[in-house]
This record gives C-alpha cells, sequence and structure tokens, in this order.
C-alpha cells in the first residue's frame, strides 16, 4: 500500500468528479430525449426526473465500478496522474462534441482515454484483458441489440394495437413513456454512473487511502450527486438530435425506444458489463423508426453520430496518451 497523501490526492479527484459532471450533462438527453421530443414531459420535470432517477441507478450496485477499477489496467503499474489524464481526455473530447450537439460516449471515452494513458505510461502490458473482453461485449449490445431490440418490440407494438384508435394508443403510451423514460433513467445510472465511481475507488487505491478496491458507501454518494447536478444542467443541443432530428417519435415509439434501451442497459449492468448508454438509445431510436420505413430514419443524422462514436475512440485515447506524457515529463 502506497503512504497517503490526501491533500496532492485531492485535485484529481475533482478532476474524476468533474468527468462525471460532464458524464451526467452530456449523457441527460439519452434518458429524457425521446421522452421530450414527444411532449409527454416538460423539458425541466424530464431533467429533474432523469437527475433524481440516475442518482438512484448508481447505488444498484458495483459490478461495473468493479470492472472498469479493476479490470481495464493493471494498478500496480500505473499511477495517479494516468487517470487524470484519462480524465482530461473525457473532458475536453465531450464537452467539444456536447458544442457541435453530437451525444458522445462517455463510456468509450473512458476507456479509450485509460488506455491511451495506460499504454503512454507503462506500455500494452498494462492492459487486462477480462475487462476489455467486456467492453466489446458491451461494444455489440449497444451497437446491434438496441437496434433489433427496438425494432422487434415496435413491431410487435404495431400488430397489437393495429385496431385501436390512434388517439387512444397515444394516451396510454404517453402515460406508459413515463415509466419507460423512468426505466432508462435509473439503467443510464446503473451501468454510467458506476463507471466513475470505479475510477475514483481506484484513485483511493493509487493514492494510499484504500489499501484494495473495495467501493465505499461515501463514493457511491459522492459520484451520484455529481452525476445528478450533471444532468439538472440539461445538455439542450443533444436532446435536439437525438429526439427531433434523428427521426420522427410518438409516444408509442419512444416508449419502445426506451424500453429496448433501458432493459439492455440494465441486464449489462448486472454481470458488470460495460456498454454506451448513448449507442445503445441511439440505436434503439433507429431501430424503432425503422419500422415505418428505412428513409423514416434521417441517416445523414446518423451517420453524424456513428463519425462522433467512431472518433471517440482514438481522440480519447490521444489526448490521454500525449497528456500522459507531458504530465511525467
Amino acid at each position: 500500500m502506497r503512504d497517503p497523501d490526501v491533500l496532492g490526492l485531492a485535485p484529481w479527484l475533482l478532476l474524476i468528479l468533474a468527468a462525471e459532471f460532464v458524464n451526467g450533462w452530456t449523457d441527460a438527453p439519452n434518458a429524457i430525449a425521446t421522452v421530450v421530443a414527444t411532449r409527454v414531459m416538460r423539458p425541466f420535470r424530464a431533467v429533474c426526473m432523469a437527475a433524481v432517477l440516475n442518482a438512484a441507478g448508481a447505488f444498484a450496485g458495483t459490478a461495473v465500478a468493479a470492472t472498469i477499477g479493476k479490470g481495464i489496467l493493471r494498478a500496480d503499474a500505473i499511477d495517479i496522474q494516468t487517470l487524470g489524464a484519462a480524465m482530461m481526455a473525457i473532458v475536453l473530447w465531450s464537452t467539444a462534441a456536447w458544442y457541435f450537439g453530437l451525444p458522445t460516449s462517455e463510456s468509450h471515452g473512458l476507456v479509450a482515454g485509460l488506455a491511451g494513458a495506460g499504454l503512454a505510461v507503462a506500455g500494452p502490458s498494462v492492459l487486462l484483458w477480462e475487462g476489455w473482453r467486456k467492453v466489446l461485449i458491451g461494444l455489440a449490445l449497444s451497437s446491434f441489440f438496441g437496434f433489433f431490440v427496438g425494432m422487434f418490440l415496435m413491431g410487435a407494438i404495431l400488430w397489437g394495437f393495429r385496431r385501436w384508435h390512434p388517439g387512444s394508443a397515444r394516451a396510454l403510451f404517453g402515460r406508459l413513456q413515463l415509466v419507460s423514460a423512468a426505466l432508462m433513467a435509473f439503467s443510464h445510472g446503473s451501468n454510467d454512473g458506476q463507471k466513475f465511481i470505479g475510477v475514483f475507488t481506484l484513485a483511493l487505491v493509487l493514492g494510499g487511502i484504500l489499501p484494495a478496491f473495495d467501493v465505499l458507501p461515501w463514493v457511491i454518494v459522492v459520484c451520484a450527486l455529481t452525476m445528478a447536478a450533471g444532468t439538472a444542467v440539461g445538455g439542450w443541443r443533444i436532446i435536439k438530435t437525438m429526439g427531433l432530428r434523428l427521426t420522427k417519435l410518438e409516444p408509442m415509439h419512444g416508449f419502445a425506444a426506451e424500453t429496448a434501451a433501458g432493459l439492455t442497459i440494465q441486464g449489462a449492468a448486472i454481470f458488470g458489463i460495460p456498454l454506451s448508454t448513448t449507442h445503445t438509445i441511439s440505436t434503439a431510436i433507429m431501430g424503432v423508426g425503422a419500422t415505418r420505413r428505412l428513409s423514416a430514419v434521417r441517416w445523414g443524422v446518423a451517420g453524424q453520430l456513428v463519425a462522433a462514436w467512431v472518433l471517440t475512440f482514438p481522440v480519447c485515447g490521444l489526448i490521454a496518451y500525449v497528456t500522459a506524457l507531458l504530465m511525467r515529463r
């Protein structure tokens, strides 16, 4: 165990919380974009609901936190500056993408930043396959599972309610969408919220505060409240992209997309699989929109989202790599 240096550790912990704040700030639209777009909830109420349930979801378990904190990098080969470099990459990239209204994945930014900083400090041997295997599984789930589950669920709804009057169906799914939006917000906290809890706990280990990786209750509270504060700020540029520009949504479409994404994210969290909530809800929206016809999805906008996703890995990895080298000098 390293000798503790509380004062020296404090700035790095604040930087981790800054990345957690950005996570809540830019990922809030994942939970509320559809419910706002369908006008089931007013934006302010939707943001408040997402903030509360994001925080509640962070208390749902620690499996994802353990994957991030113990399964991505060898703790004995890195230092606190390594984590700081990764956090800088997340803050810079996510803020730039938010400016252009593009929903990025803090999950992929986080693992890419950790990888880039770790490679700069200790080389390829710092990477742990067990955690990266779960990252790859999460990438497949968020990219494909969300799309096909959303498409299947929307198809089942259209068939099951084909004889309903459109006004009655809209009223019913308007109420049901409150539940699905709550599920999406809670599941976001249970997966994304835990990732930075894992990083924060790893920082305490590297700083000599903890003898071994063990998620403490007060860490969950601090990270959950920080994420909730970021969520409360909103992310209106991204809400416009996700809820209005990608495809036209009615309450039943919003319900199907949120339910498909929420169940996928929650299931992944149970098995400690870190996945991108941004990818999952975006692909679910695409799958739901495609049940009308393929042209119902604005594929040009979808292409911009995919480009932002693809760029996240190399950009965050490179920023973290360069930052880690500069810090060591």
